[in-house]
């Protein structure tokens, strides 16, 4: 089951890379990535982290069936509480992980908005703030990532007031 797949705009495009290093241990990237002749390019995670966190699945992207595998399909737009939850959730497997000295990619379609708003939450719960969790995402992967407002929002006021006013809205 494929959920939206991503937030775009005119201009925005796909990262070169299938992935990059935010901070120690921690990684963010796509299922897509723009190729040398202009047109994308499957991303494939084999055995190169110990976990990986996907917001969007692809059949055939992996990652090996060795490696710790999460999976939260979820839309590039507004989210639902049980949603905010699994994104404090997956931050907190990140985040332990990372302490654990192990290897984390976080990954959605294009490898902007869904793992940004996960990564940013993860580099919150080791102690950055807001500001320099989204400033710090926007300098590793890319200016691009984070381009959905709500999500730096989410990340902002934190998750414990979206998740408030969400279930006010639902």
């Amino acid at each position: 089951m494929a959920v939206s797949t991503w937030t775009s705009g005119p201009g925005v495009p796909f990262a070169e890379t299938g992935w990059d290093e935010i901070a120690s241990g921690l990684w963010m990237g796509g299922h897509q990535r723009k190729g040398t002749g202009g047109g994308l390019v499957p991303v494939l995670v084999g055995s190169e982290f110990d976990v990986v966190i996907s917001l969007y699945q692809q059949a055939g992207h992996g990652p090996a069936p060795e490696v710790e595998h999460h999976v939260a399909l979820m839309p590039d737009g507004p989210l639902t509480t049980r949603q905010i939850d699994r994104v404090r959730e997956l931050a907190g497997i990140a985040a332990t992980a990372i302490h654990g000295g192990r290897r984390v990619l976080v990954r959605c379609y294009a490898g902007y908005n869904r793992s940004g708003l996960v990564a940013g939450q993860t580099l919150i719960q080791l102690g950055h703030t807001p500001k320099d969790a989204i400033d710090r995402i926007r300098a590793r992967r890319s200016p691009w990532a984070l381009h959905n407002r709500l999500f730096v929002d989410y990340l902002t006021s934190g998750l414990d007031l979206a998740r408030l006013l969400t279930d006010l809205r639902d």
